[in-house]
Parts: C-alpha cells; sequence; structure tokens
C-alpha cells in the first residue's frame, strides 16, 4: 500500500489535518462517558463489543450463532441483527442492560432495504423516480416503522454502482451513475438518521458494500474486481463519500478484493481512504462471516485474518465470532495491540451513545407505536405513491396506453394474480400475503367498468436449475401443474376475447438480489413463448415487466404495443400498476442503468471513455471500435423513459460565451408539453470535456431538475454551473477542473439532448 501513498502525499498531508481538527471538535461529553465505561470494561467486554450475532434464524448465510442469550449475559455480544418486534427486542435489551455486568445496551440491526414491513419499489426502482424528496421520505418512513418494533440500525443505503446487469444486487444499488448515486446517498442517509439518530424515529445508517462491490468481474456475485485508481476515484467511490459527507454513522464491508487486498482485511480502504481523507467518525462492520471468509481469499488461518481485519480498521464482525475466540490469544502473541481493540470497542460504543441507548436503551421499543406505525394507512398510501412515480414508460406505440376504463381486458402472466412476487428481492420483515396483486389493484381501481378476464398462461421459469437455484430457504417456485401448451392455448383463447391484452410476466423476486446473477438476462423462455402465442393474436400487447435489473428486451421491444416497467413495486404493487395504466397517473420514470441489446454488449453504460478509433452510425467502414453482428448502443440509453404526453426541448442559450476563474455559467432550455396530458418530465443536464490530460468520458449527469406541465404550458429551465462541476480526477489523482473548452448538454437522456459549448479559461 505504499505505493497509494506514495501518489497521494497532498491527500494525505490534507488527511491528518482533518483528523486533528476532529479530535479537537469531538463531543467532549461521549468521549468522557465513553473513557469512563472503557476504564471499568474487562478485556473480553471490549471484545464482546465487537461481536455482531444473528438472533437464532439465518437470513442471508447458513450460519446461526448459538447460545446468545449466555453470551449477552456475559458480555460477548454488542449488536443482534435479524431479531424485531417491540417484544422480542425488549426482552433481548433486558438482558443486556440488567443481567449483563455492566449494562451495556445492544445494538439492533435489520436488513431495511427498500421499507421495513411496508414495502416500497426495490432501490432500482426507487431510484428511477427521479425525486429526491420522495427517496429520502421513503428512508425516513422505513426508519419510522423499524424503530417501531424495536430497531436502530439498518444495512441500508447500498450505494455500489453497477454497470454489469448480469449481477443481481444491481436491484439494490441506484445504478450505474457516480454523481446521481451520490444525490441518492445523501438523501437516504438523511432520510434514515434525520435531524437526530437520538431521535425515537431515527435509525443509524449502515452504508454498503465499502467498496468497488458492483464491479464484480463477470456480473458474478462476490468474484474479484480489479480496476484502476482513476476509476474507483471517479466513477465507483463518489456515492461512499457522499454517504460520509452526509453523517453515515456505520459501514459495512464488502467481500470483493481491491488491490488484491479483501476490502475487510484493507488498511488503504478502510482506514487511510474512509478515515484518514473522508474523515469518517463511525464504526465499520464486515458483512456476513466475511472474516471468516478471508481465509478462502488465501491470507491465513481464522486467528490470522481476525488480527488482519482489526489492524486494517474493522471494528465489529457480523456472525464469524473469529474476533471473539482469536483476538485475545492475538494480543497476548502480539499479533494485535491493546490500542488496536481499544480503538474498535470505542467506536461501537460511541455510535450506540450517539443512538441514545446509554440515555434510553428501550427508546425505539413501544408497542404502541408498533400497532400505530407499521403498515399504516398512511404509509401505503406512500407505497403507492413512490411505486408509481418509479415506473418507467419504455413503449408506447400508437398512443395504446393508458387504457380505456371500458371494454375487456385479457390479464394474462403468472406475475398478474401473484402475491409472493410483489415485493421483490431483499425483504426481510414484508408479508407478501399482504400485498396487492394486478389483479386486485384492477378491479380496486376500476371496477367493474372493466370486464376482466384472466388467464396465467404460463409459469415463471419451466427451467428447473433456474427454478432451484433462485427459491432458496425452503421456498418454491408455485407452479400451476399444467402443461405448458394446455397454459398457453388457454391465453390465447382468453386474448381473443379482449380488445387488448395486459400480459404481467418479468423475473421472479428472487432472481435478482444478492447470489442472483445470471448470464442470461432475458424474460424466462416460458414466459417468452407466451409473449410469442399472444403477439400472433394481433390483438395490442401491454407487457408489465417486472424484472430486478436491466433486461434484454429486442423480441419484446419489436413486438409489443407497450411496455411498462414496474420493476418490483412493493406492498401497493397493484393499485399502482392500475393506476398508470388507466393514466390515473402519468408515469415519469426514468432508468437508471442502461438496457442492453444483448449481453455481448456487457459491460454497458452512456459515460464510457471514447477510443483513437470511435464508431459513428452510419459508419460501415472496418478497424472501428464496433460488432460484427449488433449496434454499440444500447436498447434504453440511461435516463430513458416515455411519458403519456409529449415534450419539445428548445435551444440551449448560455449566459456567457467565455468564463475565467470562479465566474458561474447560466444554462437554460425551454421545455413545452406538446401533448395532451399533464405530465412530468426530468430535464437532464451533462458536461463534456472534449479536450483534457487524460481521456474523459464522452458525458457525464451534473444535475437533473423535475418539472412538471399542463398540455400547452411551457417551462424555461435554469442550471447553475460552477467550476466544481467540471472537476475531475486525474492521472495523479488531483480533483481539479482544467481550462478550455466545455460542452453543456441538456434533454430527455443521455442519447437526447441538445448542447451548446462554451471556453472557461483559469
Amino acid at each position: 500500500m505504499r505505493s497509494l501513498k506514495a501518489i497521494l502525499p497532498a491527500v494525505f498531508a490534507f488527511s491528518c489535518c482533518v483528523a486533528q481538527a476532529q479530535v479537537k471538535s469531538g463531543d467532549a461529553k461521549m468521549n468522557a462517558f465513553v473513557n469512563t465505561l472503557m476504564g471499568k470494561m474487562t478485556l473480553d467486554e471490549k471484545i464482546g463489543q465487537l461481536n455482531l450475532v444473528t438472533s437464532g434464524r439465518a437470513t442471508t448465510g447458513a450460519v446461526v450463532n448459538n447460545g446468545v442469550e449466555a453470551a449477552i449475559k456475559k458480555g460477548e455480544i454488542g449488536g443482534i441483527f435479524g431479531l424485531y418486534g417491540a417484544e422480542k427486542v425488549g426482552k433481548a435489551q433486558d438482558i443486556a442492560v440488567k443481567n449483563s455486568r455492566l449494562h451495556i445496551p445492544l445494538i439492533f440491526g435489520l436488513d431495511v432495504i427498500h421499507g421495513h414491513e411496508t414495502i416500497f419499489p426495490i432501490p432500482l426502482g426507487i431510484s428511477a423516480t427521479w425525486d429526491l424528496d420522495l427517496i429520502e421520505q421513503s428512508a425516513h418512513t422505513a426508519a419510522k416503522e423499524a424503530t417501531a418494533e424495536g430497531l436502530n440500525w439498518v444495512f441500508s443505503p447500498m450505494v455500489d454502482i453497477a454497470r454489469d446487469p448480469r449481477w443481481g444486487r444491481i436491484s439494490e444499488g441506484s445504478g450505474e451513475d457516480p454523481w446521481y448515486g451520490s444525490q441518492v446517498a445523501k438523501a437516504m442517509v438523511r432520510g434514515y438518521q434525520g435531524s437526530s439518530m437520538k431521535n425515537s424515529d431515527a435509525v443509524m445508517a449502515c452504508v454498503k458494500h465499502f467498496a468497488l462491490y458492483g464491479g464484480a468481474e463477470a456480473g458474478r456475485e462476490y468474484n474479484t474486481v480489479d480496476m484502476s485508481l482513476i476509476k474507483m476515484y471517479q466513477d465507483y467511490l463518489p456515492p461512499y463519500k457522499a454517504a460520509v459527507d452526509a453523517g453515515a454513522g456505520s459501514f459495512m464491508s464488502s467481500f470483493n478484493t481491491i488491490n488484491g487486498v479483501p476490502a475487510t482485511a484493507n488498511q488503504w480502504l478502510l482506514t487511510d481512504v474512509l478515515r484518514k481523507q473522508w474523515g469518517f467518525n463511525g464504526f465499520v462492520v464486515s458483512d456476513y462471516t466475511a472474516v471468516n471468509e478471508l481465509t478462502n481469499h488465501g491470507l491465513g488461518d481464522l486467528q490470522t485474518v481476525s488480527a488482519l481485519a482489526l489492524k486494517a480498521g474493522l471494528d465489529m464482525d457480523m456472525v464469524g465470532e473469529g474476533f471473539l475466540s482469536t483476538l485475545k490469544k492475538s494480543l497476548k502473541e502480539g499479533k494485535v495491540s491493546q490500542s488496536e481493540i481499544d480503538l474498535a470497542c470505542r467506536r461501537v460504543l460511541e455510535a450506540k451513545y450517539k443512538l441514545g441507548l446509554f440515555d434510553n436503551p428501550y427508546k425505539s421499543i413501544d408497542p404502541a407505536r408498533e400497532k400505530l406505525d407499521v403498515l399504516s394507512d398512511d404509509n401505503r398510501k406512500f407505497a403507492r405513491k413512490i411505486a408509481e412515480h418509479s415506473f418507467v414508460l419504455l413503449k408506447n406505440k400508437a398512443q395504446t396506453l393508458p387504457l380505456k376504463k371500458s371494454g375487456t381486458i385479457a390479464l394474462i402472466g403468472p406475475l398478474a394474480d401473484n402475491h409472493s412476487e410483489m415485493l421483490g428481492t431483499w425483504v426481510i420483515a414484508g408479508d407478501p400475503n399482504k400485498s396487492v396483486s394486478v389483479r386486485q389493484g384492477i378491479k380496486n381501481v376500476v371496477g367493474n367498468d372493466v370486464n376482466v378476464l384472466y388467464a396465467r398462461g404460463s409459469d415463471i421459469t419451466d427451467d428447473s436449475l433456474l427454478s432451484a437455484r433462485s427459491y432458496f430457504f425452503g421456498m418454491k417456485q408455485v407452479k400451476d401443474g399444467r402443461p405448458a401448451q394446455q397454459m398457453i392455448d388457454e391465453a390465447v383463447e382468453t386474448a381473443k376475447k379482449a380488445d387488448v391484452v395486459v400480459a404481467v410476466v418479468g423475473e421472479s423476486a428472487n432472481m435478482s438480489g444478492e447470489s442472483s446473477s445470471r448470464s442470461d438476462i432475458s424474460i424466462p423462455e416460458s414466459q417468452r413463448d407466451l409473449l410469442k402465442a399472444l403477439a400472433k393474436t394481433g390483438k395490442p400487447l401491454v407487457i408489465v415487466l417486472f424484472n430486478g435489473r436491466p433486461l434484454t428486451l429486442t423480441w419484446e421491444d419489436e413486438h409489443a404495443s407497450a411496455i411498462l416497467d414496474a420493476w418490483a413495486p412493493g406492498t401497493e404493487a397493484g393499485n399502482a400498476i392500475a393506476d398508470v395504466l388507466f393514466g390515473n397517473y402519468n408515469p415519469a420514470g426514468r432508468i437508471t442503468a442502461t438496457f442492453p441489446r444483448s449481453v455481448g454488449q456487457i459491460p454497458i453504460y452512456y459515460n464510457h471513455k471514447n477510443t483513437g478509433r470511435p464508431f459513428n452510425v452510419g459508419d460501415n467502414a472496418k478497424f472501428k471500435s464496433d460488432y460484427l453482428d449488433i449496434s454499440n448502443d444500447p436498447l434504453y440509453s440511461f435516463g430513458y423513459g416515455l411519458s403519456y404526453t409529449t415534450f419539445n426541448y428548445g435551444e440551449v442559450k448560455l449566459n456567457k460565451a467565455r468564463l475565467k476563474g470562479n465566474e458561474t455559467l447560466t444554462a437554460t432550455v425551454t421545455v413545452t408539453n406538446t401533448g395532451n396530458y399533464a405530465g412530468e418530465e426530468v430535464v437532464q443536464l451533462y458536461i463534456s470535456d472534449p479536450v483534457a490530460s487524460i481521456s474523459r468520458s464522452v458525458k457525464e449527469l451534473k444535475g437533473f431538475q423535475k418539472i412538471s406541465l399542463q398540455p400547452g404550458e411551457k417551462k424555461s429551465v435554469v442550471f447553475t454551473i460552477t467550476t466544481k462541476d467540471l472537476k475531475f480526477y486525474n492521472n495523479q489523482l488531483k480533483y481539479d477542473w482544467e481550462p478550455g473548452q466545455f460542452v453543456v448538454q441538456i434533454g430527455a437522456s443521455s442519447a437526447d439532448t441538445r448542447s451548446a459549448a462554451v471556453e472557461w479559461n483559469k
């Protein structure tokens, strides 16, 4: 790691100043309290604070901790995850504060990813709202429910940049763009933690997965990550840094390697970057048994890797109990120091102090709140709203949508009358039986005004391997039992009786998420066969798509009349989908991860670098950077999404043609609603830097505004641009801007912009 420090002298010098300033301005009262408490603690009790265990039931792995109650009494546990509910959490906290020697409260965590019991769309869907207020509110609502059930720590937000949709956990993040991902990260942290983590409805955020987890090679879960430092700093690290700046209380290390060293034992990452460069003063927890898995990475036995992780800057060991079982021995053998154990213990205790647990260990344990704040009517209304805002209209030929609130509809597909698949991946506390199916949602919205004919049409998949790998912990795909062709024939006959076909198809909830990478990201073959049969009827075909990732949809785009991407919408799925299908809400979602035409294009993302031999559309010359058999262009570009209305963009106008130093540039564009519906448009700002000391991205998102316009209404949208928007990391990792020409681009997506150039000198 010396080589990294060698190229970052200025950064590390600045880091020391930051660290010193933090010590000087630290909370004296908290320091005094923690100092006094630690003075009373034995070595075993200090190590115990570094031990995070499950409640006795597995969640994301096969390991379950035994003897939890006895260990709490002995002071061998610092926190529990997987336990929720006021009564259960209260009993566990009782053991800690009434039956352990020093009465140190526990911290209770859970994977609260997109809602707690009221489930919102998956995070990739939430990001498609392009509405930071809604995103922040989703985190706050989740925190309110989680705290009502005794929780005070959530393993969210996941801010990993992901540019390979084969990776299942792309569903859990905000897509491919570092600038937008940073805005979402800050909004989520604010929503979870509120104005103070001591508030009864606030939780501590745990930012994950630090770092670069979304860059796994081949899109395969838990795989190696290898990238240049410029790529790290420019494209992958910004959202983590934004979360630190927003005051995130904790971080979780990732499973992958960085510069050849696994993140969980990477001192450069956990100490030099996170703490010294960025000034993070919270604590870092491992992912599930990640300390133990350092052995598989080839770093040594459990004692060795536990010592390496502690020395690197890891403070809490999730589930593996490597710290608990080896650190005392390592201390005796001089492999770790007392100060290193003390520092990790201090960070965990400080987190509990910041949460107010020493003032009131039961602050979030309130049976009355549990009845009022969990799955409340208001929460469900909000879930419906954010789901509607997350949907992306990918195609709408001849204004097929919105549907008329009359006539006959054929509702077809294995996801059309299905409660269990509405919530999506990474749902711990959500109850699928309380979700609204699409069939029920249509009934709720249009009642008997529309005649709805239903047929299942197919199972989610007929692939036995895909089915077996997608459903785990005893879950099984609910199959119809009839032959596939019989179900298709029934669906076709149903379609013939209708004015329009609405096919609800796509991925099951467990086809994306952790350990759910796919090499083929098309709609499962059983459902594709169904769609092909429905298309042959000649009826207008509306596809409502459930998916946890960008899919390859070239056939669907060619043959469907309309495609509405609903992601996995959550508890209010059916109601929200019906609202949009029938025009009660005009969809305004925009994708935040590029949809490829083929897996052969992956990784694919809008802000790529140019090459020395770029391929231009219409250029049939040989020896260009292109494919022989497919276009370079994606099927749907970053920022893309349609509306029931249309918008026209005027010219981009700049207030100055030349600027100098810290002057401010104003860019203005007039947007007009030229259609027949009121609608929202996401006006996106991109900047290009054509000439620089290194090869730059072809364009970079630097801002957006979401506006609402009535038919015929126009609005001037104004962006203020400063030199901050021009900065980038050069090959010395210096973050600065360089004088020259810049191209300001404003439009409806990364592939649909108007531009104007400006000269900016120092």
